[in-house]
């Protein structure tokens, strides 16, 4: 097995629905052992960036929203997408900007992660964003937010609890933790 050759043969592809953010193709496969199949699979038009606000007292923002796929309240790190073309820092600051209010001097760029590679080609880039400063927030009319400011180890105790089960947020809140602060675990 090469892991840098693709196994499996793609027949025929069809699009089975698309709109601004996503396309949803339904292929016709033969697999890696060579047996007819098929293979559903999203593709997603923006890149998904999650942003983990720290400030120097160690305190993060959350976002809460109602999510509609999971049709449950979400706890979040803000997050947006990146639409083509754009660069992905510019995104977080303004997603950070947009959800919060609130504006960051420095930025890491802490995880790169596949959101459900089973079923999509989801990409998320998670940033840390530390040397707070508050300004207003400008949310997207779509978004309905309530906004708290957190001890980080809060943050953790939720994802720990999964209080929090959005994948970006867990895995930006606990690379933030293994990075910045261990002594936290």
């Amino acid at each position: 097995m090469n892991e840098n050759e693709n196994p499996w043969t793609v027949l025929d592809t069809e699009v089975k629905y698309e709109n601004n953010w996503i396309k949803v193709l339904h292929q016709n496969v033969l697999n890696p052992n060579g047996g007819k199949g098929i293979y559903g699979s999203v593709h997603f038009k923006n890149i998904a960036i999650g942003i983990v606000p720290v400030d120097k007292e160690g305190n993060t923002w959350l976002v809460g929203q109602y999510r509609f796929p999971i049709n449950e309240y979400s706890w979040e790190i803000p997050e947006g997408g990146s639409p083509e073309g754009e660069d992905i820092y510019e995104t977080a600051k303004r997603e950070l900007r947009e959800e919060t209010g609130l504006l960051a001097e420095r930025w890491t760029m802490i995880s790169k992660l596949h959101t459900s590679n089973s079923v999509c080609n989801e990409v998320a880039y998670i940033f840390l964003a530390e040397e707070l400063t508050q300004a207003e927030s400008q949310p997207e009319e779509t978004e309905q937010l309530l906004v708290k400011k957190i001890p980080l180890r809060e943050a953790y105790q939720m994802v720990v609890e999964d209080k929090i089960t959005d994948s970006m947020s867990v895995a930006g809140i606990l690379k933030t933790v293994i990075l910045r602060f261990p002594e936290l675990m």
